[in-house]
């Protein structure tokens, strides 16, 4: 197993947050891959992008529904700060994580995290444990609170959702 699916795993049960990762052996990069893997619908994937501060280079991570795009001006409003996306050696570098296996917790660094209501919506969500094909099913508001997360709306209204 990698180290960054056992950092999740370590991660999870520090927050008392009992997961279990489950290598699915296709990618489950896209959110659309994700629930053909998981079994789920779209909307139950946790999408978790990565953004950089403009002006402060920090990053931050956004925690959105599969089936919803980031809202980016709701974004840098929360951020405080004009957002770009994150070089994936910097995501590596900061988070241990490669891009799309980004988890939503279990970063070597903390940086803040942002999630969307809208996962409340559902009993279940999945989410990224760490590696391209390893994901894991958790509630919804314990994953947010595990992941310390502010919850907040930084999605498009679904009516206006593109594909991603």
């Amino acid at each position: 197993m990698s180290k960054s699916i056992r950092r999740v795993e370590a991660a999870a049960a520090a927050a008392g947050l009992a997961i279990e990762v489950r290598r699915m052996g296709e990618s489950t990069r896209t959110a659309a891959e994700a629930a053909a893997q998981c079994g789920c619908a779209v909307a139950q994937i946790v999408k978790s992008l990565i953004f950089e501060g403009a002006e402060s280079g920090r990053l931050m991570l956004f925690l959105v529904p599969g089936d919803r795009r980031l809202d980016e001006a709701k974004a840098v409003t929360i951020a405080g700060e004009t957002l770009q996306r994150a070089d994936p050696r910097k995501v590596r570098d900061e988070t241990g994580f490669a891009i799309g296996g980004v988890s939503p917790l279990g970063y070597e660094t903390p940086i803040p995290v942002f999630a969307d209501r809208a996962l409340l919506d559902h009993a279940v969500v999945w989410a990224a444990a760490g590696a391209h094909d390893a994901v894991f099913a958790a509630n919804p508001a314990e994953l947010v609170r595990a992941a310390g997360a502010v919850l907040t709306e930084i999605s498009e209204n679904p009516g206006f959702a593109r594909k991603v």
